[in-house]
């Protein structure tokens, strides 16, 4: 009996040591501590890292990244902010996680511009965002849409081509960015608004919207320290405000006037021919939103957000990117030349460049990619996590603000081998690599699910005031400056522009009368 109850105790001691065991190991399989962030510089109180981020960011979050990884964690102010510096890591979140950092970091200058994230740019992932991205890419950025406009982008071509060409009679130093960005100006508003929009319209707006890029590129404490928004410490609130109310005002003006001119069966052409035109065809459709319980119809609101996200993405971005294009170029004359030899071999010197001849320059093709790695319009491509995550390895957590190192990537050593701040279109040659976000190497319009829309469009305009303008003019610096002395310094807003203007001299190069000919029909 004795034995019998020291069995039974001894089998019920190693039951119960049995079930401990198993307790234990579950809890330290399934209850470990959980992953850590991304490794960081240590944040300071209140403010976190935000004192370390210099006047370059794009440049102190590249050196950061040697040290810390290329995947790094940072405080800025409140918020958690991890930053992404590598092409494997930028494919973690474009790719692979694309749905979990489908959304758009957002600030308190989007709120304002975008009437309450209204816009395709930044508005929250979902359908309503899906039904406005498929409007902008069926009805307004469509193959053909950007074929439609190739007239007006003749006809603005050829008035450049016209005032260079008295510039060149006289040997006139010409500031060679704010003849980009004037033309990039024209060439939006029109598509944007029509080819007969009231001027004084187009002035009011294009210097409206050039301070609220200014506004919307400002370093605003508030974004990063939320409970200081309602004391207005630097006073971008109450700019906000003005500017937005002032934007509004010339939107709903144009809007009218369009409203009025199709009314009266005046403008009908033009109405189907401008952004406005096409968008206000479709006001108060209702918009298919799959089911979804809240009802939606594109209103004046919609139609004034889409047109804010649109006209300023392209505004900015193209010029900026033609810039450091003429600065890259005038900076290699061997590169100049080839581009003029290729785009004479085609075109020859009796003509200017039509847009069908872009498809034939494809050494043009290798210089624009070149530009677009090394001077991406927009350096840090911002995206915010939907839900918590763990992502090769690390904790992300829900509402982090993910900001995407594109000009890092692109000077990569580890991609782009040792002469990775060379400017070298060869290297591209036999290199399959392209700009339209399938590669992550090389994404200078973002990738995924908020890829830029505007992007063909975009890569149209650049290439066909590239090769027109270096095909009409040889360009030379002033002063005696040599190539290798321009400076190329860059300074960091919501683009990254030269900091410097560029100033060059034309020299006209195909026969003049060509030039005045096709230029007289492009400006009638």
């Amino acid at each position: 009996m004795g034995l019998a109850i020291i069995a039974n105790i001894m089998a019920m001691a190693l039951l119960f040591t049995s079930i401990y065991f198993l307790c234990t190991l579950f809890i330290f399989l399934f209850h470990s501590k959980p992953p850590l962030p991304p490794p960081g510089p240590p944040p300071l109180p209140l403010i976190g890292n935000l004192h370390i981020l210099g006047k370059l960011p794009h440049r102190t979050l590249q050196s950061l990244a040697k040290t810390h990884g290329s995947i790094m964690s940072l405080k800025l102010g409140q918020v958690p902010t991890v930053v992404i510096s590598s092409s494997q890591a930028a494919e973690l979140i474009f790719k692979t996680h694309d749905v979990v950092f489908a959304n758009r970091a957002k600030t308190e200058a989007y709120d304002y511009f975008s009437y309450g994230f209204k816009g395709i740019a930044f508005a929250e992932y979902g359908p309503y965002w899906r039904h406005v991205r498929k409007l902008c890419t069926s009805q307004l950025l469509s193959s053909s849409k950007v074929e439609m406009f190739g007239g007006l982008r003749k006809r603005v071509m050829g008035s450049v081509v016209k005032s260079l060409e008295k510039a060149s009679a006289s040997r006139e130093i010409v500031n060679l960015s704010e003849v980009l960005h004037k033309l990039t100006e024209d060439l939006v508003f029109k598509m944007t608004f029509g080819s007969d929009s009231n001027k004084d319209d187009a002035f009011n707006y294009m210097e409206l919207v050039q301070e609220g890029m200014a506004l919307a590129g400002a370093f605003n404490i508030a974004d990063y320290l939320p409970w200081l928004r309602p004391f207005d410490l630097q006073g971008l609130t109450r700019r906000l405000k003005k500017c937005r109310k002032a934007m509004d005002e010339v939107l709903e003006k144009i809007l009218k006037e369009h409203e009025e001119a199709h009314q009266n069966q005046k403008a009908e052409k033009e109405n189907g021919e401008s952004f406005i035109g096409i968008l206000l065809s479709m006001m108060d459709q209702p918009m298919d939103l799959h089911g979804h319980d809240k009802q939606h119809v594109i209103d004046r609101t919609t139609i004034k957000a889409i047109i804010v996200d649109m006209f300023g993405a392209a505004l900015e971005a193209n010029a900026i990117v033609l810039e450091w294009a003429f600065s890259e170029l005038l900076r290699h004359p061997r590169v100049m030349k080839n581009v003029q030899d290729e785009i004479e071999s085609v075109v020859g010197r009796n003509r200017m460049v039509e847009e069908t001849d872009l498809l034939n320059f494809n050494y043009l093709d290798l210089v624009v990619k070149e530009t677009l790695r090394l001077h991406p319009a927009g350096a840090l491509i911002p995206r915010e996590s939907r839900e918590d995550i763990i992502m090769d390895g690390y904790f992300i957590e829900k509402k982090s603000i993910v900001l995407v190192n594109s000009w890092a990537i692109g000077r990569d050593p580890k991609v782009w081998s040792d002469n990775a701040e060379t400017f070298y279109p060869e290297r591209f040659l036999d290199n399959k690599v392209d700009v339209r976000g399938q590669h992550h190497q090389l994404i200078p319009f973002g990738s995924g699910r908020r890829r830029c829309v505007g992007m063909q469009m975009g890569l149209v305009i650049i290439k066909l005031v590239l090769a027109q303008l270096v095909h009409c003019f040889d360009w030379e610096l002033p002063h005696g400056i040599s190539p290798i002395d321009l400076d190329m310094t860059e300074k960091f807003g919501l683009t990254v522009p030269r900091a410097k203007q560029l100033l060059a001299i034309p020299s006209s190069r195909i026969l003049q009368s060509s030039c005045r000919l096709v230029s007289q029909i492009c400006y009638d």
